[in-house]
């Protein structure tokens, strides 16, 4: 899918002073900006207060912060992850992909294809061992897991009002979705 390679999208784009209130990610070399929808900020806010509760000093979480990923043509900032214990920023300031244990995204209609098609491949060839895709629009979260060979060997759907089981290294969190906002 990519090249991989030390450099990281969002040095191309060191200099651009990017607009508040607007998501912003590296896809394909181009800048995409959207903004974020009440339904998605909902979800992300009740899985983020969900999470924090459960990490007692175990790793950190971050959302909408950008993250150096392995290619010079894709930059995100994920909607949500989860931060491995003892991950450091690197001297960009940004933590790099193979801190992330966990990420969440929740997807709008405007860019299902990068959630489902361009973040799958990428956060598998990356090796992150837990990508969840939340679809307010369905009810659904897909939860895929196991990477192997830039391929996510599991994928399990998980409907609004079952728990969402995120097994890390060494410990499990579990969000509920029974109160997440549907499109």
């Amino acid at each position: 899918m990519t090249a991989m390679s030390t450099e990281s999208a969002w040095d191309v784009h060191e200099a651009v002073d990017f607009p508040r209130g607007y998501h912003v990610e590296i896809t394909d070399g181009k800048i995409i900006m959207t903004p974020q929808g009440l339904t998605q900020m909902k979800v992300i806010f009740k899985a983020a207060r969900q999470i924090e509760d459960q990490l007692a000093e175990r790793g950190d979480y971050i959302s909408d912060v950008m993250v150096d990923f392995p290619s010079s043509l894709y930059g995100y900032a994920p909607d949500l992850a989860v931060v491995a214990p003892g991950a450091e920023l690197n001297g960009r300031g940004r933590y790099e992909w193979h801190d992330l244990e966990a990420v969440l995204e929740v997807v709008s209609k405007s860019n299902q294809d990068n959630d489902f098609v361009k973040k799958l491949a990428l956060y598998a060839e990356c090796g992150i061992p837990v990508y969840v895709v939340i679809d307010p629009s369905t009810a659904i979260c897909t939860l895929h897991s196991s990477p192997q060979g830039g391929r996510y060997e599991a994928s399990e759907p998980v409907p609004f009002g079952e728990d969402l089981v995120l097994a890390l290294d060494g410990r499990t969190i579990v969000v509920k979705t029974d109160g997440f906002p549907r499109d």
